[in-house]
């Protein structure tokens, strides 16, 4: 974890700027790099128990076969972003075996929806809200990104660098992720609705959606609930997953010079872990150190989460 948020640190300022050039991309082809699957955090066997993965599995992949109007949902947003609707699946698939249990219908996402949009939400820490947190004078930097993604990547960086763990202006700041801290409602989670989105991902690509997707609102952390709203309602879910995705594939072969887009487990383990830019300048990074020293670049390698969408994704493409 230090060693990441070194990287995140170091890595903002080139990072916010947006994908570095390369000539060509190596692809990396379905299927996993690892033959058994890398160990499961115990986080997840805790939110498993009296149950198994196993059914967890059976269960979301049940939903998403049985309901065709989901499944032309999850068609549509991937179409909108030219991505395989493989890799919503997987994210799925992967969020609702190791992470929650899927709701039995869908409609119930819709109703869960709703009701966040009469809650009284903010985004804010002990007393702070966010938007007096992004106003100190550490954070003025980031004032010249106009994008959402470079904005909020920037302010997450300036997190990580000077308040995370650290005793800044009078308080003791957690030390835990910035979207941990500040955007979670009555602390009750981090991740929300079907596609289990961190309110944060969503401020981060809503320019990426809105480029796309034009009915789609210019998202505010002064207005927490429809933020939430957003994040929890299946059709604009669908198609911020869609943008987090396509985030994805996009710097992974711009930035580590990999072309990740046949690979669902890989796009599924990003989806899982965040942080992507960050994490594709680190793989670059790597790689540019193993080229000098005469080696072969490694590519980027499937988690737990990602592991087992490859592993079924046989059965996962059955469905669709």
């Amino acid at each position: 974890m230090r060693k990441l948020s070194l990287i995140f640190c170091l890595s903002a300022g080139l990072a916010v700027q947006g994908p570095v050039s390369v000539s060509a991309a190596e692809l990396v082809p379905s299927g996993n790099r690892n033959a058994t699957q890398p160990k499961i955090p115990g986080a997840s066997a805790r939110r498993t128990r009296g149950s198994s993965f196993n059914a967890k599995y059976n269960k979301i992949r049940n939903l998403l076969a049985k309901d065709r109007k989901l499944m032309g949902k999850i068609k549509k947003a991937a179409t909108t972003f030219g991505i395989d609707p493989i890799h919503i699946v997987g994210a799925l698939v992967g969020e609702h075996t190791y992470n929650v249990d899927a709701k039995d219908r869908l409609q119930s996402y819709y109703v869960k929806a709703l009701a966040y949009l009469n809650q009284d939400l903010s985004f804010r820490y002990k007393g702070t809200s966010v938007e007096r947190l992004v106003s100190q004078p550490a954070f003025a930097k980031c004032n010249k990104f106009k994008n959402s993604y470079s904005l909020w990547s920037c302010r997450e960086g300036v997190w990580n660098a000077s308040y995370r763990g650290k005793s800044k202006e009078g308080k003791r700041w957690p030390n835990q992720r910035m979207g941990r801290v500040f955007f979670q409602p009555f602390y009750a989670g981090q991740t929300f609705g079907l596609g289990q989105l961190n309110p944060l991902t969503a401020l981060k690509v809503n320019d990426l959606v809105r480029s796309r997707v034009r009915r789609e609102p210019k998202l505010s952390t002064r207005r927490a609930p429809e933020i939430y709203n957003t994040i929890m309602e299946p059709d604009s879910t669908l198609i911020y997953m869609a943008a987090v995705i396509r985030n994805s594939i996009d710097s992974y072969k711009s930035i580590a010079g990999f072309d990740i887009s046949k690979n669902p487990g890989l796009t599924a383990t990003l989806y899982n872990l965040g942080n992507v830019r960050v994490r594709a300048y680190a793989l670059k990074s790597k790689n540019d150190r193993r080229k000098s020293a005469g080696k072969k670049a490694q590519p980027p390698q499937e988690n737990y989460y990602g592991w087992l969408v490859n592993d079924k994704e046989a059965d996962l493409r059955s469905i669709l």
